[in-house]
């Protein structure tokens, strides 16, 4: 019999109350069809209400995919709980998502993504929960905030510490969807799912377990259906064993504003001739700097924002190889892409499925990873995930505190302030115009990195911008290398909301940073 049926129908099967888990990572996966169908559904017959719906990574994003806007209704959506949430620039609309978590109308929790992946992984095998030490000493901990984003679920908190084996853990239970919907690319009639047009799995098979185990239903949506037999069992990633009900949506971006790029799936190498290198500024400065604390043979996870361009650096200064680049939502090697279609790479080596990536993360077992941050503070504790001002310019969290976890060398990038003017001419940095806001600051908004728990396991932070490197060091930050043409006392340690120390004999940045041809890069 097949599993094919229509998407209206399919969404008849979603009571109320229910646990909903989404597979998807912004529009990367999104089975976008299926949730406009539920919402569509709900402003239909007022139903299914006050469901639950757990995105490990982001559903939707601002250039044609609502994702959970298509649900995000009073009434239809009672509690959120995301490792990200669609972001976007400052000056749009925020998402519906944003105005209920804003509003206080949903309880909306910021979890890690990795832990996300992790309870539901726990919940497929019918286990009470997560202990981890990921999330300690953050935003994530209850001592701190929980993971609540709103005051409704701080009034319902859902991570508490734990005394296990004379240690204390974060305690997170078990998730256990009665729904869980998934997207893949082509399915036969019996429910096999296929990825090879996708960028990533996700967790796709470990959402579908976590469903099907607790008597739950799962809904695939795809790009098409084949006939029995057709798929080689090496290409089914998600065996129909586990699928409920097919959903053909022959029309779906493949990610973010993107119908079909055939490298971003593996299907073709694209030539690296074809890439765009950045153009040269302070931010090129920036992520060539980052570059020079790389070191060949490295397995190195690259974050969303300048450190981004990372890969670029290589690639031009003729080292692309030498490092191999690990992402979040499970690719491994290639070149990361930029922007808003984040989260994919071309011409990967290997996809692995995000909670495996995660579990290397979490254990801190690659060599280094490049992030971004919004504010750094006295302790060198990072906010990255909350930007109080305009909540939907960041996604939260994401998988950012699964990363920084354990591992052994981080690197966080950015320009020193905000809304500064600057340049790079002569092989000197020029400040047309200081920044409206310091990131070097007293206590940042929110810990999601904490700079006194790094010290305690002896990781090795820097932070690197284009007017100084700042180390991580006993007694704090302490800037050690300054740029060409900048002043130390007026455009540094005057331009910060904090006492920054300053080494002994900091050293100038290497002036070939600053000159437009390839600097000479040595991993």
């Amino acid at each position: 019999m097949s599993k094919v049926i229509p998407v209206a129908d399919a969404v008849e099967i979603v009571p109320d109350g229910a646990m909903v888990a989404v597979n998807s990572s912004s529009g990367l996966c999104c089975p976008d069809a299926v949730l406009e169908a539920l919402g569509a559904r709900f402003d239909r017959t007022g139903h299914p209400r006050n469901l639950t719906t757990v995105h490990p990574i982001a559903a939707g994003d601002f250039f044609g995919t609502k994702g959970v806007d298509h649900i995000a209704k009073p009434g239809c959506l009672a509690r959120i709980i995301g490792g990200s949430y669609p972001s976007g620039p400052t000056n749009a609309e925020p998402p519906l998502i944003w105005r209920m978590i804003t509003g206080n109308e949903a309880k909306a929790y910021n979890l890690p993504s990795g832990v996300i992946f992790d309870m539901l992984r726990e919940g497929a095998g019918l286990r009470p929960g997560v202990l981890t030490q990921v999330g300690m000493d953050t935003f994530v901990d209850p001592a701190l905030e929980g993971g609540a984003m709103n005051a409704a679920a701080a009034a319902d908190p859902i991570v508490t510490r734990r005394e296990f084996d004379g240690r204390e853990w974060l305690y997170f239970k078990s998730l256990c969807p009665d729904v869980a919907i998934i997207r893949a690319t082509t399915s036969d009639q019996r429910g096999n799912l296929g990825f090879e047009s996708e960028g990533a799995y996700l967790g796709a098979v470990e959402m579908a377990l976590a469903a099907h185990n607790n008597g739950g239903k799962v809904i695939a949506q795809v790009r098409r259906v084949t006939a029995n037999g057709s798929l080689r069992p090496h290409d089914v990633h998600v065996p129909g064993i586990l699928v409920d009900h097919v959903v053909e949506a022959p029309d779906m971006l493949q990610t973010t504003a993107t119908p079909h790029d055939p490298a971003i799936s593996g299907e073709v190498i694209r030539p690296l001739d074809s890439f765009a290198l950045p153009e040269f500024g302070p931010q090129k400065v920036i992520a060539r700097r980052v570059a020079q604390e790389l070191e060949a043979g490295w397995a190195v996870n690259v974050g969303f924002g300048v450190s981004a361009n990372v890969p670029r650096i290589f690639l031009e200064e003729g080292h692309h190889g030498a490092v191999t680049w690990v992402i979040e939502q499970g690719a491994v090697g290639g070149i990361p892409l930029l922007d808003f279609k984040f989260g994919c790479a071309s011409n990967a080596e290997a996809f692995v499925t995000s909670p495996h990536q995660f579990a290397y993360f979490q254990a801190g077992g690659f060599d280094c990873s490049l992030l971004s941050f919004l504010e750094i503070d006295a302790d060198g504790s990072v906010n990255v995930s909350r930007l109080s001002a305009t909540p939907h310019r960041t996604a939260g969290a994401g998988g950012f505190v699964d990363i920084t976890a354990r591992a052994g060398k981080i690197v966080f990038s950015g320009t020193f302030n905000a809304g500064s003017k600057t340049r790079v001419e002569g092989g000197r940095l020029i400040i047309d115009r200081e920044g409206h806001t310091a990131k070097f600051v007293k206590k940042v908004d929110q810990v999601s990195f904490s700079g006194i728990r790094a010290r305690s396991l002896g990781q090795k932070a820097t932070y690197v911008t284009e007017r100084c490197v700042v180390e991580l060091m006993p007694g704090g930050p302490t800037v050690t290398e300054i740029a060409p043409g900048v002043d130390l006392k007026r455009d540094i340690l005057e331009r910060a909301d904090m006492d920054l120390r300053v080494a002994d004999n900091p050293r100038e940045m290497d002036p070939a940073l600053f000159h437009p041809c390839p600097f000479g890069l040595a991993p």
